[in-house]
């Protein structure tokens, strides 16, 4: 149930991952279930595998259409196969560096120091899109979409909205 005094956010989802489909992307079905029952709309959910080239490309492709929201699940980690960050973090204009130092305080306290391998991150992109990269885990996922995304998704986009 959601507050209707509280701003809806148009969301979209990127799954990285080289061995889910939409079907089987439980992460992914995860984030969208807990935006809507949140009262945010989900427009779009896409799948990419873990390749740079194509995970800028369906972040690109998203930002165009001027979904307010993006939030990604997947590739965080230090794999070598685990290219989110590289593809992505270059993409980010202006950090929230809190995101990610919390999930990863966060995180600590349910996994302990296997924490401290999570490249989770936020920031707006060049396109004014709010963007969150999540790990692929659905217990990750949980505990960054119930302990920070969905307490703080209308109030960053209200106050990255006002004017000077």
């Amino acid at each position: 149930m959601h507050d209707s005094n509280v701003l809806q956010v148009d969301c979209a989802i990127l799954t990285i991952s080289d061995t889910r489909t939409l079907e089987t992307d439980a992460s992914g079905m995860m984030i969208k279930e807990l935006l809507e029952a949140s009262g945010h709309p989900v427009l779009e959910r896409v799948l990419v595998p873990d390749d740079a080239d194509e995970i800028r490309l369906a972040l690109k492709r998203l930002e165009e259409k001027q979904i307010s929201c993006l939030i990604s699940t997947g590739g965080t980690g230090i794999s070598k196969r685990d290219v989110t960050f590289e593809a992505l973090f270059q993409q980010i204009e202006q950090e929230v560096p809190g995101f990610g130092e919390l999930f990863r305080m966060i995180s600590y306290q349910e996994i302990g120091s296997k924490a401290m391998a999570s490249r989770a991150f936020a920031g707006f992109t060049k396109r004014d899109s709010l963007f969150f990269a999540l790990p692929g885990s659905k217990n990750a996922v949980q505990t960054g979409m119930q302990n920070l995304i969905l307490p703080e998704l209308p109030h960053l986009i209200a106050e990255r909205r006002k004017q000077l």
